[in-house]
């Protein structure tokens, strides 16, 4: 109930009860006059009881009204519940296709992570088997001289090259370079010291840095000097051998930080190539068999070429004395010519003569001419 009406309830009780209250305080005292009095008291509780009709009748229109807009604020709540009611669902549809729509994404891409997680771990693994190989001395050697392998026989002809080839101070090359003279076979070599370089990348410490780079410089020099002396022979070979590195990353220390090493190559006449360097050199290696090949079949094309030209020479003659056949026939046909005219020309002389037949009796039979045939 409306806590209005409630207290305008109470107020009328209150006024009520006073009046009553009043009524009988006055009846208790004694009146002069008590028809006087009674009217009195008529007329206030007639004046009372129209009061409180009339605030009877204004409590009850406040309570209409107060009714009719609490039946407004309830529809106008309603209609904004259900419109609340209504977004908050189509929000929520909404959020419900995105958020479907994200996790189906994100499992998607978690499934790629998943294969790309496998994928490197395949990859940890083989990096792991690969340090493996290059740990092992032996193991490391057969992967250098299988890649300097792959990387000769597609580069040159199977003519041009061998593997394991023994030489005459019983030392034994990983490639022997089958060149023509100058420069000659050229050995290479495809070990390399990967300890040293593995010290110098794993030092944490400057000493130790120190310390590694001189153990890989002294055994990049020993390596070098050994080269020299088993794979350049004077006479066998060429005057300078090759040191195969498999690893980009050796190659590029060494000539990043140890240039003195490499000019001691030089001088040793021991070229250090990576697998880049070393396909630039096998093209370059491939273009000098191509031009000794050309040298030696240079007497072959000479020859050949002599030959070509006698018999463009005999073809000439040919076409010489074909050519002055075909004057002979042309003047014969020259002739015909001037012979057909002739005839045609006697012939329309004898059709425009007029001849009797007395005249045919005694018209000689003309001589044979042999002009028809000689022109004259």
């Amino acid at each position: 109930m409306d806590p209005v009406f409630v207290l305008a309830t109470a107020l009328i009780a209150v006024v009520a009860a006073a009046a009553a209250a009043w009524v009988l305080s006055r009846h208790g005292r004694p009146r002069a006059d008590d028809a006087a009095h009674a009217r009195a008291q008529a007329q206030a509780l007639a004046g009372l009881a129209e009061a409180q009709s009339h605030l009877s009748g204004r409590l009850a229109a406040m309570a209409d009204a107060q009714a009719k807009r609490e039946a407004e604020l309830t529809r106008t709540l309603n209609t904004r519940l259900d419109q609340v009611s209504q977004r908050l669902g189509d929000s929520l549809d909404d959020n419900t296709k995105k958020t479907g729509e994200t996790l189906t994404q994100l499992h998607t891409r978690l499934a790629l992570i998943d294969e790309a997680q496998k994928k490197i771990g395949e990859l940890s693994g083989q990096m792991v088997g690969l340090q493996d190989i290059l740990a092992n001395k032996q193991a490391r050697g057969a992967f250098g001289e299988i890649q300097l392998k792959d990387l000769v026989t597609a580069a040159l002809p199977p003519s041009a090259y061998g593997f394991q080839t023994t030489l005459s101070n019983g030392c034994r090359a990983d490639c022997l370079l089958q060149l023509p003279n100058p420069p000659g076979a050229i050995a290479v070599d495809a070990k390399f010291p990967l300890e040293p370089y593995r010290a110098l990348i794993d030092a944490k410490t400057e000493d130790a840095k120190k310390q590694a780079m001189r153990l890989f410089r002294d055994a990049m020099r020993k390596h070098v000097d050994d080269i020299a002396a088993k794979y350049i022979i004077p006479g066998e070979t060429a005057d300078s051998a090759l040191m195969f590195l498999p690893s980009e990353a050796v190659y590029a220390e060494l000539h990043t930080n140890f240039p003195a090493t490499v000019e001691a190559s030089f001088k040793a006449h021991v070229w250090i190539v990576s697998p880049t360097t070393l396909m630039a050199t096998l093209n370059t290696v491939r273009a000098v068999l191509k031009d000794a090949q050309m040298r030696e079949q240079a007497h072959l094309i000479q020859a050949e070429v002599e030959k070509l030209l006698a018999d463009v020479i005999r073809l000439d003659d040919k076409v010489s004395k074909l050519g002055r056949h075909f004057g002979h026939a042309q003047e014969d046909v020259r002739l015909i010519g001037v012979s057909t005219d002739k005839i045609a020309k006697r012939g329309e002389r004898i059709v425009d003569m007029e001849i009797g037949e007395a005249d045919m009796d005694t018209l000689a039979p003309p001589e044979p001419r042999h002009d028809l045939v000689t022109g004259d």
